[in-house]
């Protein structure tokens, strides 16, 4: 594994952390500020509506686990492909499990990667 795959995981482990730490700061440092997010049934949305979705929820709220089943990388970009299953908790709801693939683009800024564009693929589970 050279340093960039290194890193690229890194940065997935990282996102996961602070997701569930409910640190919205960190999550946001580690994508572009003209990043898109790309999920089925609706049009794609950018950073802010991201931050808006992800404050929405309270801390504890968010669990997941990832499997980083191929990188690769092309000089300052890079993608990674990932199987997700996660499990969010809106205040007082029951929780929501979505699992499936994702297929991330990231983007070398300032000498780290960052998340560029996301097409996130998730199901319902058991519902």
């Amino acid at each position: 594994m050279n340093e960039d795959e290194r890193a690229i995981r890194e940065l997935v482990a990282a996102w996961l952390d602070a997701s569930r730490r409910g640190d919205h700061g960190a999550v946001s440092a580690l994508m572009s500020d003209d990043v898109l997010f790309l999920v089925p049934g609706r049009p794609a949305f950018d950073k802010a509506a991201f931050e808006s979705m992800q404050a929405s929820l309270p801390a504890g709220s968010f669990e997941a686990t990832s499997e980083v089943q191929e990188i690769g990388i092309l000089g300052d970009h890079a993608y990674c492909r990932t199987w997700l299953r996660v499990s969010m908790q809106a205040q007082g709801g029951p929780p929501v499990v979505r699992e499936g693939g994702t297929l991330s683009l990231l983007r070398r800024e300032s000498g780290r990667w960052r998340l560029f564009r996301d097409a996130n693929l998730l199901a319902l589970v058991g519902n």
